[in-house]
């Protein structure tokens, strides 16, 4: 009796660890998804080093 509950002790977890797994690859999905779509817009943040690098200063 005592391997029949190891057993399902390990498929238990298991399976949790699948579970786990797939919401993690899901949440990478979502993010990239994420962020594709911001590189996508037609406009996006502004960053400040972009501005110094683009003009100089006035006089």
């Amino acid at each position: 009796m005592f391997e029949y509950e190891m057993h399902q002790l390990r498929a238990a977890d298991l399976t949790r660890e699948a579970d786990r797994g797939r919401l993690l690859a899901e949440a990478r999905k979502n993010r990239a998804a994420t962020r594709r779509a911001a590189r996508q817009e037609a406009e996006g943040r502004v960053n400040a080093h972009m501005w110094r690098a683009r003009f100089t200063r006035a006089a």
